[in-house]
């Protein structure tokens, strides 16, 4: 939705600073101006500070010219994907296209409340969290069926301190050690 062009000068007859004014703040930007009046540069930013013109920078002219709804349905997507999917706010600048302030802006105008790093990050590890909870329930149900912690190591591939680990975290009545050497009362006292 650009701002139509603003019409060229007539022959001969250089456009004031106040009509140069009217136009830049009708969304045209000085490059325009200068290609629409034929005049330097210089000549039409000199003339828009004469006539007491508040100057743009480049993202405020881009969102001047940006569809509102087009503006609002971003918005809004980009934030289902923040607060629901846990993405990032580096993530979302990628899909959107846009710098990371610009869409900091966006998810804050779609109603967003922008997260710490700790709390994306507890986000993130949720489901891994879930995964590792039915893990360490599932080899508690093999070590209370009899399985060994050493049997258990070699069965999923982990370290026999990993699977104590995860049997504690799920809570499980360890059985007492085995001695594997000769009963205490069986051995020779020097």
């Amino acid at each position: 939705m650009n701002p139509p062009s603003p019409p060229a000068a007539p022959e001969g007859e250089p456009p004031g600073p106040q009509k140069l004014r009217e136009q830049y703040e009708a969304g045209a930007t000085v490059q325009e101006l200068v290609d629409a009046n034929c005049l330097p540069y210089g000549t039409v930013l000199n003339r828009l500070h004469d006539a007491g013109t508040v100057m743009r920078t480049p993202w405020q002219t881009r969102r001047l010219r940006e569809d509102p709804q087009a503006r609002a349905r971003l918005a809004a997507r980009l934030r289902v994907l923040y607060e629901k999917h846990g993405a990032t706010l580096n993530e979302l600048a990628c899909k959107a296209g846009k710098s990371k302030p610009a869409t900091r802006r966006l998810l804050i105008e779609a109603g967003g409340e922008v997260r710490t790093t700790r709390q994306t990050r507890q986000i993130r590890s949720a489901p891994s969290k879930a995964k590792r909870t039915k893990l360490a329930l599932w080899l508690r149900e093999q070590y209370e069926a009899g399985a060994s912690v050493p049997e258990l190591a070699r069965a999923c591939n982990f370290s026999v301190a990993t699977v104590y680990r995860l049997l504690r975290e799920a809570g499980t009545p360890m059985r007492p050690q085995h001695r594997h050497g000769p009963a205490r009362h069986l051995r020779k006292q020097p």
